[in-house]
Formats: structure tokens, sequence, C-alpha cells
């Protein structure tokens, strides 16, 4: 079924909407307005395709169906009805509602879901003869509804579960960072893959991969295989098949534009980067080294250099970690002159122990947790 251009919203994590925006831009898509966690642009159906397999920072991008005014529940459902819901869903397929409700008379968003799944099914069982399943289930076909005041809007979820989720991560030891943010703190840093990028402490690999991903061009979405526009009858796979060969035409080496190294003082950890590396399709690209991290080797030249240490929030305790940030401090001094140097945080405390004059803080969100990056720059013979 051929689909027609309609307003896109984009999801993102607080910290990461520069990113996105970029990204936008660079993929040829307008930017039309933004907020603190979202960005809108304007799309066919295959276009979200091809921007959940490109996007390194969204979440989730939203393929807009209706907008309409809409004062009680008797009027959602009415307006739900009327929507071709046939020609999206398939009558054996699976859905799930999620609603985002500033209204009045709703006190609690779940009745909407209730009111519009029902809506759904009995609009797909009228026309059809059978009705879909339903759920939680973010797997399959997912329906967005955003009900503010008055007015409501009703969106396909082409992603389903979060673009975070890239299917590489088979191994994800404790805390390990969220793909899209990994990718949005390489992006504050000024890394699009040229230079090296070391990634002391690498944990699972998270930060060495989306690194590594950069350099190589290789799309994010290409690791992954279930999205959530598949599931829906807007979708072409024909055309997915053309995306997604483009996309795997554009893919580089990456070996020789930098070393990305990742270390570890745990080799368990190292063999699970590894492995996740290998999923990711970048095992050849990135060198590991199971190490303590004043070990690791920094190449001659310029790049990144990026710590995400434990802050004593999710792990460790704050003050057993004090001498790990003053060590950090030194190592940066010590054997990273001429490179940009940054730790990831949540801990201000922790960070003030480096004893290095930060040039920058920027801001991130890490789940609920408020995180800066913390940017040094390391000027060869002294230290800024």
């Amino acid at each position: 079924m051929k689909s027609t251009s309609r307003p896109v919203i984009i999801t993102a994590p607080k910290g990461l909407l520069p990113a996105l925006k970029n990204e936008l831009s660079k993929c040829g898509f307008p930017v039309v307005w933004a907020s603190a966690s979202a960005v809108g642009t304007k799309g066919d159906f295959n276009d979200t395709m091809r921007l959940n397999l490109n996007l390194r920072t969204a979440h989730h991008v939203l393929y807009q169906l209706s907008e309409f005014d809409c004062q009680d529940l008797d009027a959602l459902y009415r307006h739900f009805y009327a929507m071709p819901w046939e020609t999206y869903i398939p009558a054996d397929g699976y859905l799930s509602v999620a609603a985002t409700v500033d209204h009045p008379s709703i006190r609690d968003h779940r009745i909407v879901n209730l009111k519009s799944k029902d809506a759904i099914v009995d609009r797909i069982a009228e026309r059809k003869g059978r009705r879909p399943d339903s759920g939680p289930d973010k797997d399959n076909t997912v329906i967005v509804v955003f009900w503010n005041r008055n007015r409501c809007s009703v969106y396909i979820d082409t992603s389903g579960q979060p673009l975070s989720r890239r299917d590489y991560r088979k191994i994800p030891l404790r805390a390990p960072m969220q793909e899209t943010l990994a990718a949005g703190v390489i992006a504050a840093t000024g890394y699009e893959g040229c230079g090296h990028f070391i990634n002391p402490m690498c944990g699972s690999g998270t930060l060495a991969i989306e690194a590594a991903l950069i350099a190589c061009d290789r799309a994010p979405g290409l690791s992954r295989s279930n999205f959530g526009f598949m599931h829906t009858l807007l979708f072409d796979n024909t055309e997915w098949l053309k995306i997604r060969e483009d996309a795997v035409s554009k893919v580089k080496d990456g070996r020789g534009r930098g070393s990305i190294i990742a270390t570890d003082n745990d080799p368990m950890a190292i063999e699970a980067s590894q492995q996740n590396a290998i999923a990711a399709g970048v095992d050849g690209i990135i060198g590991f080294d199971a190490v303590d991290f004043p070990q690791t080797t920094v190449p001659q030249g310029e790049g990144v250099i990026l710590f995400n240490p434990e802050y004593g929030i999710r792990l460790g305790n704050e003050e057993e970690l004090v001498e790990t940030y003053r060590s950090i401090g030194r190592f940066l001094k010590q054997s990273c002159q001429g490179y940009r140097g940054y730790i990831f945080t949540a801990s201000s405390r922790l960070a003030s122990n480096v004893g290095l004059k930060a040039g920058k803080k920027m801001s991130f969100q890490s789940g609920k947790i408020d995180c800066r990056l913390y940017e040094y720059l390391l000027f060869k013979g002294k230290v800024a």
C-alpha cells in the first residue's frame, strides 16, 4: 500500500537533541520543530524505515495517522472507529496501545489505551471478520496516542522496541550504557570516525562499538531484525531490502581512519565486549586488551579518550571511587597529551577529584539519572 508524506515525531533522551537534529539534517530531513525530548519532521512510511535503520541517537520514530478534536472518551472511540485500521493492521496481527494524556476528565491513561484498542479491533472485526490480538508487548504493531486537552493525535510507532536496542549486546554485564546514549555522548566529543578513539574501563564495550559503527559508516539498525513497521500493512518488504542494501553498500573498512582501543581490568568484560563487537559486525575494528586503565595503549597523535567510570549510584561506593578519579586525572595528564579527554559521570563531587579543569560540562540523562560529560583539552607540554 502506498503511503503519503505525514508528520513524523522522533523521540530521544535528554541531552541527545543536538546530535539527533544533526543526524536528521545529514539524512536530508528538515527539523520542523524541536522540544526537550523530540523533534518533528515529515516523511512517508518508507522514510520512517530509513530513519529507523540509520539514526544513532533516536529512541522512537512515530508516523502520524490522524489528528482531531476530542472532548471525551465517547468522542475518542468514534474518531478511532472511523479510521481505516483494516488498511494499517493485519486482522491476524497483534497490537499494543500507549497513551499520553493531559485531559481534565481522564485520571488514568489506561482507560484511554483500552478505549482506543476497543475501537481499533471493533473496526477491523467489522471489516475483516476477525479481531487482532492485543496486549502490552511492543514487539509488533504499536499505536501511540497523544491527547492534550481537546486535541488528540494518533501515530504508529514504527520502531516498536526502542532503537537503543541494537540487538548486538549479547552479554550486557552490569549497568551498561544505553546504545543511543553512547552514540550521543560520542557525538558530543566531536568524534566522527577519524582519529584515535580510546575507551578505558570499557565494560561491555558499548562506547567502543558505537565508535566503530561511526568509523565504518555502518548503520546502527543493521544488526536488528525486528522493527514495528514490519508488522503493519504499510510495510513494503521490497523497499526495505533496497534501503538495507543501500546502507550495506556505504559501509567502509574503518581501520585506516585511526585506532579504536577498548580496555578493562576484567577479562570477562573484554570477552563480553569482543562477542558484542562480533554481533555488531565491527570485531575487526576494535583492539581489546585486559589491563588496568593506566596500562592502556595511547597511540601518538590526536583523538578522543573517553571514560565512563563508576559513580557510586548504580555501581561502586562514592568514597571508594575518589582515588579512582584522581588516578584517571593523572593518567589523562601524563599519558594522553594531544588528546581530548572526557569523563562521563553522575557525580560532580567525584569529578572534582580529577584534578583537571573541565573546558565544557555537557548534560545528559542515563535512565532517570542526571549525568554530565566533562571535557579536558590535554595540550602537549601542559594541561588546560
